[in-house]
């Protein structure tokens, strides 16, 4: 089977009509594009809060187990 070189050309694609593809679309910088990395915007921000909340428990049993062994 013969394929196409040309993107908006169906030749060698199962049959068809293709949509055009614009360039940004063509380079993966389509409308959806934004959506994608709002969203991977929103889980790192989640992941960094998580982070955070973790150090300062740990900072906090640390300490609290600093001042107990100062006690003794």
């Amino acid at each position: 089977m013969t394929d196409s070189k040309n993107i908006n050309n169906p030749v060698g694609q199962g049959g068809g009509q293709r949509k055009k593809l614009s360039r940004a679309e063509r380079q993966n910088n389509g409308p959806h594009r934004n959506l994608d990395r709002q969203g991977a915007a929103d889980q790192k921000a989640e992941l960094v809060r998580k982070m955070r909340e973790k150090a300062r428990a740990a900072e906090g049993a640390e300490q609290a187990s600093d001042d107990d062994t100062a006690q003794s």
